[in-house]
């Protein structure tokens, strides 16, 4: 009985990360770092710009704000861990620290896919009923939408997060990854995870299917109502108005797609290969679309260039 309370309860996890790899640890270490950088810098002025400057106080600024304010969130939930992980050669975490990085993981990526949703409902009415835009996107409307989108994904991260980390784990501590990313963890489960299965397969499809859907249900109209403008010039500032969020919207689902549609393999060599690649694009995706993100908002967007190219000149 001694032996078996032992096993069950582990206090620490050891995060292999790129262990076997001492020298790819310290080219991403910079690469990681720099990115890092941009991140908190690109979303950080977005933020300041989105609050200070009163041309920008629209739901849809509002809801960028939102956005960058997440990517931070997402990112520093992770980054300083992998980065430390770089330097450090025994790469471990204890069992409160895995919960909540898996927690913080969970709550912004479920918030994002509800966010770019609510983004996307947003430039719908602009662009589909322009009229009744101030009417139907009023602060009492677009505040409780930011709102409820991050409560939706808080609690989406509570029952995954509780759920996985209340099972026994028996032993082997080691987590196959640079985070506590959550089915690698629960690989180290000694327990039946039926109900983490079925639990991951209804929030997919309530935060990933129903939000894509949505998405494109909404430029469904945008598009049609779009070319129905007899102006080539209306058309494009039509769609001006939208390119970004659709932009940002075809990286975040397109990087999660090929993460997990891509084919296994299936001999040892490859396999090693393939999970070492694996955990590269996973880590990519948790840093370059948070990065690319202000960078598309400013670049594709005259009224934040403007208050940005405004910020800097004072």
């Amino acid at each position: 009985m001694e032996e078996a309370n032992q096993t069950t309860y582990v206090t620490r996890f050891v995060l292999l990360g790129l262990s076997a790899h001492p020298k790819l640890e310290k080219i991403f270490f910079l690469l990681i770092l720099v990115m890092y950088l941009v991140i908190l810098l690109g979303n950080g002025i977005l933020i300041i710009v989105t609050i200070y400057d009163s041309h920008l106080h629209t739901p849809m600024y509002f809801f960028l704000g939102n956005l960058s304010f997440l990517d931070i969130c997402y990112t520093t939930s992770s980054v300083p861990l992998i980065l430390d992980s770089f330097l450090t050669p025994r790469k471990t975490i204890s069992f409160f620290g895995c919960t909540v990085q898996m927690f913080l993981s969970f709550a912004m990526g479920a918030t994002e896919c509800v966010l770019l949703s609510m983004m996307a409902f947003d430039r719908y009415v602009a662009i589909c009923k322009p009229l009744r835009y101030p009417v139907i996107m009023s602060k009492a409307a677009y505040v409780p939408m930011a709102m409820g989108s991050w409560i939706a994904g808080a609690v989406n991260s509570v029952v995954q997060t509780s759920l996985a980390m209340q099972l026994p784990f028996c032993g082997d501590n080691i987590i196959n990854h640079f985070t506590c990313e959550i089915l690698a963890v629960l690989k180290l489960a000694c327990a039946d995870i039926i109900t983490n299965v079925i639990s991951m397969v209804v929030a997919n499809m309530i935060f990933l299917v129903v939000p894509v859907l949505f998405i494109f249900v909404s430029y469904v109209f945008i598009i049609s109502t779009i070319l129905r403008i007899p102006s080539a010039e209306g058309k494009r500032k039509a769609f001006s108005t939208c390119s970004a969020h659709l932009t940002v919207v075809i990286i975040f689902y397109g990087t999660i797609l090929f993460m997990y549609a891509k084919p296994k393999s299936k001999d040892s060599l490859g396999a090693d290969k393939q999970q070492i690649a694996d955990k590269l694009i996973s880590l990519f995706y948790g840093v370059v679309t948070p990065m690319l993100n202000p960078l598309i908002y400013s670049l594709r967007n005259k009224d934040v260039k403007t208050a940005v190219k405004n910020m800097l000149t004072q």
